[in-house]
């Protein structure tokens, strides 16, 4: 199967319509003899005359003009697609802001990702309780923040916010034991999954006790799967090494919670603009109205 390169096509779009090769040149940039090469290339392509001469003038023969027509179109797909899929030169440097729970699952999922495709753009990510990234943001030292809210937090019609599902978890072989105090494996105060767990707890006026703290949430992690006690995460950062307690076991449902992105409105750059509108195109694709929300794909290294 023969093809027809656009090069050709466009330098034989140009002598048709310019009504000439040197003129043809002049606008694409090549010498008289290679815009005359490129046609007579194209001739011998398609084993027809294209182009016939006279003197100074040209004239295009009943097959030129049927392949004008093709190499507009061709052209025209040509340009549209690669306009459609080559991404803008994006160029700048980010403060983001992640908390604990989605940082080692968010950071090759998405933000990898984001830096393949915008090489340009460098990220300085931060790492904390939402709280003190909040703080962060306000004090100018973060550009953009992955916020966790409580349950019951409103935000405004512009917002970009979705829900998580929060679940409670247990290391594969941990036996719950129902006559005494729940150990509680959490972060320290100020933690939104803290909070939510202990008034959920309180309110189904079930006993519990907390066994052990940490501000990193590997360290959460090891200590859950340790068998120290109970915790809660988003369902999307479930690890593999620990066990989903369903609500039916005995444990009261959590409420979800919610994940936002928070940044200054009046002082978005475009860099930041890209990530935003990236991150949102990753949250679509990967939550369905009938499944469990979902933020990042699940996977063996990912511990929240």
């Amino acid at each position: 199967m023969k093809n027809l390169p656009t090069d050709l096509l466009r330098t034989f779009i140009n002598v048709a319509e310019l009504g000439g090769f040197s003129k043809a040149g002049s606008q694409i940039g090549r010498s008289q003899p290679a815009v005359s090469l490129q046609i007579k290339r194209l001739e011998e392509i398609l084993d027809t005359r294209l182009i016939m001469r006279n003197g100074r003038q040209i004239k295009v023969t009943e097959k030129g003009e049927m392949l004008l027509s093709y190499a507009r179109q061709i052209l025209r797909l040509n340009d549209q697609a690669i306009a459609s899929l080559t991404l803008p030169k994006v160029a700048g440097h980010i403060r983001l802001g992640i908390p604990n729970e989605f940082a080692i699952s968010f950071l090759p999922s998405i933000l990898g990702k984001f830096s393949n495709t915008h090489p340009d753009v460098s990220l300085e990510v931060s790492c904390d309780l939402t709280t003190n990234l909040m703080a962060m943001l306000d004090n100018k030292k973060l550009d953009m923040v992955v916020a966790i809210h409580n349950p019951d937090d409103k935000f405004d019609e512009d917002s970009h916010a979705w829900n998580e599902e929060l679940v409670w978890v247990v290391a594969k072989d941990y036996i719950i034991k129902t006559d005494q105090p729940l150990p509680l494996v959490v972060a320290p105060e100020g933690c939104v999954y803290r909070n939510t767990i202990i008034h959920t707890l309180n309110s189904f006026d079930i006993p519990w006790r907390i066994v052990y703290t940490s501000t990193s949430y590997g360290g959460i992690r090891a200590a859950v799967m340790a068998g120290l006690g109970v915790t809660a995460i988003a369902y999307s950062t479930v690890p593999k090494g620990l066990k989903i307690i369903q609500s039916g076991d005995g444990f009261p449902q959590l409420p979800a919670t919610f994940i936002s992105l928070e940044y200054n409105k009046a002082q978005v750059f475009d860099a930041l603009q890209h990530l935003i509108d990236y991150m949102l195109s990753q949250v679509a694709r990967s939550t369905a109205p009938t499944e469990r929300p979902a933020f990042v794909n699940i996977n063996d290294e990912s511990i929240a």
